[in-house]
């Protein structure tokens, strides 16, 4: 089973553009689990949106991860992790950023955001190019 766990950090967002939020898929919004889509092939999707066309700086960190059935707390592994974005300037135009792989780093430094936000759950450190 995988899952995708995703952040988002945009200049509308709680911290106002200078940190990272949970990015739960809308209608599971109050179920405590930090995954956003899961299942045997889950699928990312995201459809940003808002009311009005208004200066907007938006990047997303993504993570594809394992939560293996054979342990007793619920653990996530990342795997990879990739980001995303766009920006919208004064006049109304969307830029596209490109997408751009993330590091062990990138997941790391969200530990005890996760933590915090899923105390049911466990989080490893990525090790990249480890097996799960």
């Amino acid at each position: 089973m995988f899952g995708w766990v995703q952040f988002v950090r945009s200049t509308d967002n709680t911290t106002g553009g200078t940190g990272f939020d949970m990015d739960p898929f809308i209608l599971f919004e109050d179920a405590p689990s930090p995954y956003a889509f899961f299942g045997h092939k889950p699928t990312l999707f995201d459809a940003p949106s808002r009311a009005e066309r208004r200066p907007l700086a938006w990047l997303a960190h993504s993570f594809l991860a394992h939560t293996p059935l054979d342990r007793e707390q619920r653990c996530v592994l990342p795997l990879a992790g990739f980001s995303w974005g766009f920006d919208i300037d004064d006049a109304g135009d969307i830029t596209v950023r490109p997408a751009a792989a993330l590091t062990p780093a990138d997941w790391d430094e969200r530990l005890p955001y996760l933590g915090d936000s899923h105390p049911a759950w466990e989080f490893d450190k990525w090790q990249a190019g480890a097996q799960s």
